[in-house]
């Protein structure tokens, strides 16, 4: 078995990496780190549960680290759910160590030698890890993108042979991409909030990252323009996507497009049957109907118009946030890197 662990295992990422991996056929879940005040106690006794999934009882007793990198240096591969201020010098640190981070946050994410992954969207660019090992590094940083940069950035794979020019993309965001403790009550009940922090400018630059060319040297990134405009909206789990695409081709290419669009493998554990699962329902997707779809792992896109204009819509913190992270460890193994 290939032993893992979890940094920052408490908060909502956290949580999701440790139901992903407590009962995972590949990865032995043999660490978890928290805060300082968690440190020595058992999982089980300083964790608020909040997932919809159960409790995984088998990871109760297990002992919290400090999250430090003596506490996981032994480990095959790290899951990070840090926040970017802690992450972006740890992550590091324990790359520097030997260690493969698998990584949620957003400190390494635009590095020139670090892969932002969607395992079935940019495969090749894992070949950035070279670059790493080039350097130095013993261990190395994968990362994984923005929550709503994922659904977008795999909304589009089936039309980037059309030549798009431009991309415009208006955001409904779930309340769990801000942490348990992230937007008091009062804040989003019966309420839309028009900002998130940061969220536009990541939506603008990651996808042409993880949708650019890697030519062995470097990224060469995807030449269109994307304007983003974020929404916080009283929805637990689900991030849902209006696009509009300036490509070149009419309707029914497009839909083509979408139909004939497969990922370039598929059996990985975390692997959803569909990577993108296209409606042709006039109200699909639907948040509370679609977002556990594949797991929560398919990005399911509908009502494809005329424009090129459609809704896209995925759960946050599986596909675009631990879920994502996991598959992206999953490739590593088979492409001979763990």
């Amino acid at each position: 078995m290939i032993n893992v662990g979890v940094l920052g295992a408490t908060g909502a990422v956290g949580q999701r990496f440790v139901q992903l991996l407590a009962n995972h056929p590949w990865f032995q879940l043999t660490t978890l780190t928290a805060s300082e005040r968690s440190a020595g106690k058992p999982y089980g006794r300083i964790v608020n549960w909040r997932l919809d999934a159960p409790f995984p009882e088998a990871v109760a007793d297990r002992i919290v680290s400090p999250t430090t990198v003596e506490a996981v240096k032994d480990l095959d591969i790290v899951f990070s759910a840090l926040p970017a201020d802690i992450a972006g010098t740890l992550e590091a640190e324990i790359a520097e160590a030997g260690v493969i981070v698998c990584s949620n946050a957003s400190s390494h994410r635009m590095d020139p030698d670090v892969p932002l992954l969607i395992a079935e969207i940019n495969p090749d660019h894992i070949g950035m890890i070279e670059l790493q090992h080039d350097s130095g590094r013993d261990g190395c940083i994968v990362t994984n993108p923005n929550c709503s940069t994922i659904m977008l950035s795999s909304s589009l794979v089936p039309l980037l042979p059309k030549q798009i020019e431009s991309v415009t993309v208006a955001t409904l965001q779930a309340i769990s991409g801000a942490g348990f403790d992230g937007i008091p009550g009062m804040a989003i009940c019966d309420n839309v909030i028009p900002y998130i922090g940061s969220e536009e400018e990541k939506m603008e630059s990651e996808p042409r990252k993880i949708l650019g060319s890697f030519n062995g040297a470097e990224i060469e990134q995807a030449d269109f323009s994307i304007s983003a405009s974020c929404n916080r909206v009283p929805v637990i789990d689900g991030h849902m996507l209006s696009v509009w695409v300036k490509a070149g081709c009419d309707l029914n290419e497009a839909k083509k497009a979408y139909a004939e669009w497969r990922a370039p493998f598929s059996g990985l554990p975390t692997q959803p049957e569909e990577t993108l699962h296209i409606f042709e329902e006039p109200d699909r997707p639907q948040t509370r109907l679609d977002r556990n779809r594949g797991g929560g792992m398919t990005v399911s896109v509908g009502r494809i118009r005329e424009g090129i204009r459609y809704t896209a819509m995925g759960h946050n913190t599986i596909r675009g946030a631990a879920g994502s992270s996991v598959l992206n460890a999953e490739l590593l193994k088979t492409k001979g890197y763990i």
